[in-house]
C-alpha cells in the first residue's frame, strides 16, 4: 500500500509534477484520459439520482399534493413530467455527454449564447451559498438529537406564556383561561389564542436565534457557523480526493435516504392516526375538481421543473463525464421517474407521522401541515418527539436530510482518483458515507474553470477546490447571523425561481432553433445509434413547441403573480427587495453582456457577425477525435470555416439548421 505523509498532502495541493506522476482524478482505463470518466454506469446513475432528488422532494412535493387535490395532483404532475421534465433532462444530458464539456464551453455550439452558461454557473454559485446553510441546519439538528428527551419536546424554561403544546382558549369577556377538559364556557363564546409549539420556539430562539427582520442583522450564530464550516470542509475534502479511490461509497449515499424513508414509513403507518394523514395526502379526500384550476397545473409544472434541477448546469456537468456511447436516453427516463417516485414515497412517510401528530393534538391534519423549513425543522421534529425512542427517529430523519442535501450539492465527480491516499478505517468509511456526495456548485465551478483554463488550473485542481470552498464559506456567513433565515429566503425567492426559467427557455431556443433541432438529433444518434423518424416525433414536438410554451406560461405567470417574499409574517424592507432584484439581474445580465462582447470582437458587417456567432465554433465537436467521424473531422471543420468566411450572405442560415 502506498504511504502518505504531510509532504504527500502538500504535493497534492500544489500538484508537484516531480512527485505526482499521474493525475489522481483520472484513471488509466478511462476513455477520456484528459478529463476522466465515471468508474461505472451505475455510479453515474446513482450520482445523478442523488443530485436530482433534493430537499424539495421531501418538504415541498407532499405539501403541494395535499394543497392541490391529493391524489388528483399526480395527474398534472406526471403530465408535466412527460411534456417538460423528461424532454429537458434528456436535452441537457445529451448536450453535456456529446461534447464532454461544462456548461460554459458547451455553448461553443451557439457562441452568442455563451452567457447562458456563465449565468448557470452564477446561479449555482449563489444558490450553493444558502444550500450549504440548509445543510448546516441539518447538521445542527442531527447533533442536537443525541440527547433524551429531545430539546424541542417541551417549552424552554425561559419561555413566555405564548408556548404550549395545545392552543390556549379564553372565554370571551372574562379573559380567564378555559380548560379544555371541563370547560363550561359555550363554544360560541370562546376565543382561541395562537401559540408557539415547543419545536417552533426551539427553531426560532435556539437554532436560529432569529432577529426581528432583515434590518436587524445581529451577531453570527456560532453553532451554525461551525456547522457551516464543517459542511464546507466536507465539500473540499470530498472533491479533492474524488470517489474512484472509494467508489463504492456512492452506493450508500444514493440509497441510504430511501432506506430511511422506508423505515419512517413503516413506523409511521403503525401509529394511531396515520391513516388520517395519508387520507389528507393522497387518499379518498382527493379532489378531482382541482384539475380544472390553472394554479394546480402551474404548481405541477414548477415542481417538475425544479425537482429535476434543470437549468443549473449540474446535469450537463454530470453527463460530461460519461463515455461517448452511453445510452443517455434510457438514463434520462430512469433518473426522472426515480425522482418522481421518490417524491410520492416521501409523501407517505411524512403524512403518516403528521397524521399521528394531529391525532395527539386532536387537531385536523390540515392545521399541522407546513411546507419548506416549517415542515423539516418544526412540524416533523415535533411529530418525531412524540414517538418512543424519539432520538433514534430524529437522528435518522436529519441524517437523511443531510445526505439528500449533500447529494443535491454534488455533481460532476468524474475527475476522480484511482488511488486511495489514506488508509480508510471503519469509522472513516462511515463518515465518508455521509459526506462524499457534495456540491454541484463547487464541481460546476471548478469544471468550468478547468475546461476554460486547462493550462492554468489542471495541475492545481486541489488548490482551486480549497479556494472555492473557502470563498463560498465566507459568503455564507451572513446567512448564519441572527437575520440569516431572511437572507436564505431572499436568495431562494430571487435566485432559484424564475431566473432558472429564463435560462431554460434560452437553452431550448438556442439548441433547437439556432443550433438546429435536426442537427442536435444527429449528434445524439452519433452516441446512441440511428433511430426512426417516428421515434423522434415526440421529442421534436416537445423541444420545438410544447416545452417552450410550458416554460413561457410558467414564467409569465410567475412574474404576474409575484408577491414580495416574507418569513414568519415578517415583510422584507424595500432595500432588501431591491437587492433581490439586483441579484436576479446580475445573473441574467451575463447573457447580453457576453453576446455584445462577442459581436464587438467579431469581424464583418453586423449581420455577418450575428450569423457567425449563431453557427457552431470550430472547437465544437466531440472531445475525442475517435468519436468525431466524418461530420466533425478536423479537415471538414477547416473547410467549413473557410467556406463560411468567404461565402456570400445567406439569409436562411439560421432557419436552415432546423427546417
Amino acid at each position: 500500500m502506498r504511504n502518505y505523509s504531510w509532504n504527500s498532502f502538500k504535493d497534492l495541493i500544489s500538484r508537484n509534477p516531480v512527485v505526482v506522476d499521474q493525475d489522481p482524478h483520472v484513471d488509466v482505463s478511462d476513455e477520456n484520459t484528459d478529463r476522466g470518466n465515471w468508474a461505472s454506469k451505475t455510479e453515474y446513475i446513482l450520482s445523478t439520482i442523488g443530485y436530482a432528488v433534493g430537499l424539495g422532494n421531501i418538504w415541498r412535493f407532499p405539501y403541494l399534493a395535499y394543497k392541490n387535490g391529493g391524489g388528483a395532483f399526480l395527474i398534472p404532475y406526471f403530465v408535466m413530467l412527460l411534456v417538460a421534465g423528461i424532454p429537458l433532462f434528456f436535452l441537457e444530458s445529451a448536450f453535456g455527454q456529446f461534447c464532454s464539456q461544462g456548461p460554459i464551453n458547451i455553448w461553443r455550439s451557439v457562441p452568442i449564447l455563451q452567457g447562458v452558461g456563465v449565468a448557470m454557473v452564477m446561479v449555482t454559485m449563489i444558490v450553493s451559498i444558502y444550500y450549504n446553510v440548509i445543510i448546516a441546519y441539518s447538521l445542527y439538528y442531527m447533533f442536537a438529537s443525541f440527547q433524551s428527551p429531545l430539546p424541542w419536546s417541551s417549552c424552554l424554561r425561559q419561555a413566555d406564556n405564548n408556548c404550549s403544546d395545545t392552543p390556549i382558549v379564553y372565554c370571551n369577556g372574562t379573559g380567564v383561561l378555559v380548560e379544555q377538559e371541563n370547560s363550561t364556557c359555550p363554544s360560541s363564546n370562546t376565543t382561541t389564542v395562537p401559540v408557539q409549539s415547543p419545536s417552533e420556539q426551539y427553531w426560532d430562539l435556539v437554532a436560529l436565534q432569529r432577529s426581528s427582520g432583515l434590518d436587524e442583522t445581529g451577531p453570527v450564530v456560532w453553532h451554525l457557523a461551525l456547522c457551516l464550516l464543517l459542511s464546507s470542509m466536507i465539500v473540499a475534502a470530498a472533491l479533492i480526493r474524488g470517489i474512484k479511490s472509494s467508489g463504492k461509497v456512492v452506493y450508500f449515499t444514493a440509497t441510504f435516504p430511501y432506506v430511511v424513508i422506508v423505515i419512517l414509513l413503516i413506523r409511521g403507518v403503525t401509529l394511531e392516526g396515520a391513516i388520517d394523514g395519508i387520507e389528507f395526502y393522497i387518499g379518498s379526500q382527493s379532489n378531482l375538481t382541482k384539475l380544472t384550476e390553472a394554479q394546480v397545473w402551474k404548481d405541477a409544472a414548477t415542481q417538475t421543473f425544479y425537482s429535476l434541477s434543470i437549468g443549473w448546469g449540474g446535469v450537463m456537468t454530470l453527463a460530461s463525464y460519461n463515455n461517448f456511447h452511453n445510452n443517455v436516453f434510457k438514463d434520462a427516463f430512469v433518473v426522472s421517474l426515480t425522482n418522481a417516485g421518490t417524491s410520492v414515497l416521501a409523501g407517505f412517510a411524512i403524512f403518516s407521522i403528521l397524521g399521528h401528530m394531529a391525532h395527539i393534538y386532536k387537531m385536523p391534519v390540515g392545521e399541522v401541515v407546513k411546507e419548506g423549513f416549517g415542515l423539516a425543522f418544526i412540524a416533523y421534529p415535533d411529530a418525531l418527539s412524540k414517538l418512543p425512542i424519539s432520538p433514534l427517529w430524529s437522528i435518522l430523519f436529519f441524517f437523511m436530510l443531510l445526505t439528500v442535501g449533500l447529494d443535491s450539492q454534488f455533481a460532476g465527480i468524474g475527475e476522480i482518483s484511482s488511488h486511495s491516499p489514506l488508509t480508510i478505517k471503519t469509522i472513516t468509511v462511515a463518515i465518508e458515507c455521509s459526506i462524499l456526495i457534495i456540491s454541484p456548485s463547487l464541481e460546476v465551478i471548478t469544471t468550468c474553470l478547468l475546461d476554460s483554463f486547462p493550462k492554468i488550473f489542471k495541475s492545481k485542481r486541489a488548490l482551486l477546490t480549497l479556494t472555492t470552498s473557502s470563498i463560498l464559506y465566507l459568503l455564507g456567513l451572513p446567512c448564519v447571523t441572527r437575520a440569516g433565515i431572511y437572507w436564505v429566503t431572499l436568495i431562494d425567492q430571487f435566485a432559484a425561481s424564475w431566473v432558472l426559467l429564463c435560462l431554460a427557455l434560452l437553452e431550448i431556443v438556442g439548441v433547437c432553433y439556432i443550433y438546429g433541432g435536426n442537427r442536435f438529433i444527429k449528434d445524439i444518434e452519433m452516441m446512441i445509434g440511428n433511430k426512426s423518424f417516428t421515434f423522434w416525433l415526440w421529442w421534436r414536438a416537445c423541444w420545438f413547441f410544447i416545452t417552450p410554451c410550458v416554460i413561457v406560461v410558467i414564467l409569465i405567470w410567475s412574474l404576474m403573480t409575484f408577491t414580495p417574499p416574507s418569513y414568519g409574517g415578517v415583510m422584507f424592507p424595500d432595500w432588501g427587495l431591491a437587492l433581490g432584484w439586483c441579484m436576479a439581474v446580475f445573473m441574467l445580465l451575463w447573457v447580453p453582456i457576453i453576446a455584445l462582447y462577442k459581436l464587438m470582437r467579431a469581424e464583418g458587417s453586423p449581420w455577418k457577425r450575428l450569423k457567425s456567432l449563431c453557427s457552431p465554433a470550430e472547437e465544437w465537436h466531440p472531445y475525442l477525435e475517435i468519436h468525431r467521424g466524418e461530420r466533425y473531422s478536423q479537415e471538414r471543420c477547416r473547410l467549413r470555416m473557410s467556406r463560411t468566411s468567404k461565402a456570400e450572405l445567406n439569409v436562411n442560415i439560421i432557419s436552415s439548421s432546423w427546417l
